[in-house]
């Protein structure tokens, strides 16, 4: 016996357990077909032709981010009961997410993006309502916005607000940058980065805004950002927090979350007004902001990764697949499984295994370079290093899969790939 052999013998016997669960399963739902058949797939979306899936990819907006946290469901319904004055909210809110994260300030926003709309709102024109009125028309007011690191396809909604962007890769760069008409700092970087940026910004007077939007898990960051001596720092609702879809959390400074609110909805005449967040959005936010302090994220993360290692160890016996767990440094920070096979020895893409996987039933969703909703437009000035390195591979990402959906990613991309390969 080869040593190929012997690992791939080491790897089936590996996933035999899991092999037989699977076969055990797929005998059980073929005997009870006929009581199930023509109610299993029916749901409220199936039901006007769109299809869920499974979710691999991580929390993506266009995938609808992630599901709801059972307390943030509740909150929602219960504060649908009854009216309330949304200024009146969005100050108890402000007083409550001060006390969790240690900021001054903060208000619940129509997500990450409308987060950085409003505070870049607030940093232009203040709480004096003729420029609020006057917005986006910066004309006399500060309204340059120091990109530091570069674009972001999420600029627009500093300049939907008036703001002038100036692209500013190094930090040197960053204080040549600010001048008379610098209205605030955007930046995306974390720790020593970071330092840097907001010591800069206190020795020139001009506000920061940190982007973390999947900066949560961990819950820690909500006060380690104020901590550093952040002035406005934001999160999505949406994505890891688990709360509702369409929320953001920005805090910081008092008198800026007082601006960014002046400048939002529900102020008729603010550039802010369309981005609404309702009473449901607001107690939905706090709700899963407050189940966040309570949980142990070191449990969740050997949760994820089990179900990671339940996947690799399926795939992990089709010879001449590689696999590796990794937990990215940015954006969905959760055990990822990465996939690769030689493409060009197989004749079989990335691309061709995303759309199968994709087009199966149940629909399977994984990350890879391709991103649906990115406006093809986007490009000058702006790179995305990280789309780039995902080229020739596939990432599972584990938070966003279920209970039991491990088992059948892992079986439906083994199949894939084991024929792929026999193919090639």
């Amino acid at each position: 016996m080869t040593s190929f052999d012997r690992r791939h013998f080491v790897k089936l016997a590996g996933a035999a357990p899991l092999l037989a669960y699977i076969a055990a399963q797929d005998l059980a739902q073929k005997a009870l077909g006929a009581v199930t058949k023509g109610s299993a797939n029916e749901n409220i979306y199936s039901r006007i032709g769109v299809r869920p899936f499974i979710n691999g990819r991580g929390t993506w907006t266009y995938l609808s981010g992630s599901l709801e946290l059972p307390e943030v469901r509740a909150a929602k319904q219960a504060a649908a009961l009854h009216f309330v004055d949304i200024f009146e909210l969005q100050h108890a809110a402000s007083r409550r997410l001060a006390e969790l994260s240690g900021a001054e300030a903060g208000m619940v926003t129509s997500g990450a993006a409308g987060a950085m709309a409003s505070a870049t709102a607030a940093c232009i024109a203040g709480t004096d309502p003729a420029k609020i009125w006057q917005l986006p028309d910066t004309t006399g007011l500060k309204h340059e916005v120091v990109m530091h690191g570069g674009r972001s396809a999420f600029d627009n909604a500093i300049r939907l607000a008036g703001g002038k962007l100036v692209l500013a890769r190094t930090d040197d760069e960053v204080r040549s940058a600010i001048n008379e008409n610098t209205a605030m700092i955007y930046t995306t970087s974390l720790g020593s980065r970071l330092e840097k940026i907001i010591a800069i910004a206190k020795e020139t007077k001009v506000p920061v805004l940190l982007d973390d939007a999947a900066g949560i898990p961990p819950i820690e960051n909500l006060k380690l950002y104020a901590k550093m001596g952040a002035d406005l720092y934001c999160f999505s609702g949406g994505k890891g927090l688990a709360g509702p879809q369409c929320s953001g959390v920005l805090l910081g400074r008092k008198d800026l979350i007082e601006a960014a609110m002046a400048n939002t909805s529900p102020w008729e005449g603010a550039v802010c007004r369309a981005m609404k967040v309702g009473k449901e959005e607001v107690m939905g936010c706090l709700a899963a902001v407050e189940a966040w302090m309570k949980m142990d994220l070191g449990a969740l993360n050997r949760q994820w990764n089990e179900r990671a290692v339940r996947i690799q160890k399926l795939v992990d016996t089709v010879p001449g697949v590689k696999t590796e767990i990794q937990i990215p440094e940015e954006g969905n920070r959760y055990p990822t499984l990465i996939v690769t096979w030689d493409e060009g020895a197989w004749g079989f893409t990335v691309a061709d295994c995303d759309k199968k996987l994709r087009e199966g039933e149940p629909r399977i969703e994984v990350l890879t370079s391709n991103n649906p909703s990115l406006v093809p437009a986007v490009h000058e000035g702006y790179e995305n290093p990280k789309a780039a390195k995902r080229a020739d591979r596939i990432e599972i990402v584990s938070m966003t899969l279920q209970p039991g959906e491990d088992l059948i990613v892992g079986k439906r991309l083994r199949e894939i790939l084991n024929e792929a390969r026999k193919k090639g």
